[in-house]
């Protein structure tokens, strides 16, 4: 007990002490302190002493900040900004200390299963609302289910979702396509990065029921009157198709080739959107033609690649590259042969693209 007593009394002596001697030390040093960073500050201004502009505003706020809390003359000692600056600084770091730690707080997440159950009770009850589901939650005893506010926001982010299609819905377009595959072209874009990082932008038109590319065209900066151009190009004899089935790009939805179609009797038919399944053929003749030919190469420019394509699509996947959904038949047809053995059959060699791919032809 008597140690104690003891213990306190110089525990007092100390904080006097302190009080006496070692504040105004302190003190002293840190107007020490805040004349040289003013002087750091006006140094590098005058380009004599060379730090980083971020790092130094950021260091001298900070240390001002701690020194109009720290120092109590410390207006007394400041010549390069106003106190008040000083003060805007503090209120702008206390903002940026709560915001930061505001972001973990709020309410509690809810668990991924959970939320699971609510999609799934969702689906199986369209119809009914939040409140019921709420309810529906806590008659099956889930422990704290969440509020009906909170459930409306998941069955809000499920009904935004664009839902896939029916298979009723699937059918009914696949059978518009078989019925109409002879007078039926799709339309669709492609890009391709040059060696110089450059886009360019492939317009390829596919024939349904042959599955023929019936045109294609590259240019850096598509626009609607280089498409309507193009579809000229590919209907030289007035020879166009009854529809045309295209997605939503700004360029097939501009007025101008709008109003080119409905001028030369063709119906457009647009697909919905995030649908790529209802533009199928389109869509699985530009991935061959990324797979077996611009995705083994680096094309230098427009009349570079212009020219494999050409290649490619006239002398390989048109005449000489069979298709399944043609009963391994080619787009445009080649002769035919009687079947002979193996070992009596003679074929000539030509090569496309330069050797990547080879067409043949049956000699005697």
């Amino acid at each position: 007990m008597l140690f104690y007593r003891f213990f306190i009394c110089w525990v007092f002596l100390l904080k006097e002490w302190h009080v006496s001697f070692i504040v105004p030390n302190i003190a002293l040093r840190l107007e020490n302190l805040a004349l040289k960073s003013q002087l750091m500050k006006e140094m590098e201004k005058q380009k004599i002493y060379k730090l980083p502009k971020r790092q130094q505003n950021i260091v001298f706020k900070q240390l001002w900040v701690i020194l109009s809390k720290v120092l109590p003359n410390w207006k007394d000692v400041l010549f390069v900004v106003q106190p008040e600056t000083v003060i805007r600084w503090h209120r702008t770091a206390f903002k940026i200390y709560w915001r930061r730690k505001s972001r973990k707080m709020g309410r509690p997440r809810i668990p991924k299963e959970t939320i699971e159950l609510i999609r799934k009770l969702h689906d199986d009850n369209l119809h009914a609302s939040p409140e019921k589901l709420h309810e529906q939650l806590k008659l099956k005893g889930v422990v704290n289910p969440p509020a009906p506010n909170t459930i409306a926001k998941y069955i809000k982010e499920i009904n935004n979702k664009p839902k896939p299609p029916t298979a009723k819905q699937k059918q009914s377009w696949r059978t518009f396509l078989n019925n109409h595959s002879d007078v039926t072209w799709a339309v669709d874009f492609f890009t391709i990065p040059t060696f110089n990082f450059k886009i360019l932008h492939v317009l390829v038109i596919v024939h349904h029921q042959t599955r023929c590319i019936v045109h294609f065209n590259v240019t850096t900066n598509p626009d609607a009157v280089w498409v309507v151009q193009q579809f000229r190009n590919a209907t030289p004899y007035g020879e166009v198709p009854k529809y045309l089935i295209h997605d939503n790009d700004p360029l097939f939805r501009a007025n101008k080739f709008q109003r080119f179609l409905q001028t030369s009797g063709i119906q457009s038919k647009k697909t919905a959107y995030k649908s790529p399944w209802q533009n199928a053929y389109a869509e699985r003749a530009i991935g061959t033609l990324k797979r077996e030919c611009t995705d083994h190469i680096i094309p230098i420019n427009e009349k570079h690649i212009h020219n494999l394509l050409y290649d490619y699509i006239h002398n390989y996947y048109n005449t000489n590259r069979p298709h399944q959904g043609l009963n391994n038949q080619t787009p445009i047809p080649t002769p035919t042969h009687l079947p002979v053995n193996a070992e009596d059959v003679k074929l000539k060699a030509t090569s496309v693209m330069n050797g990547l791919y080879h067409t043949y032809k049956r000699v005697a």
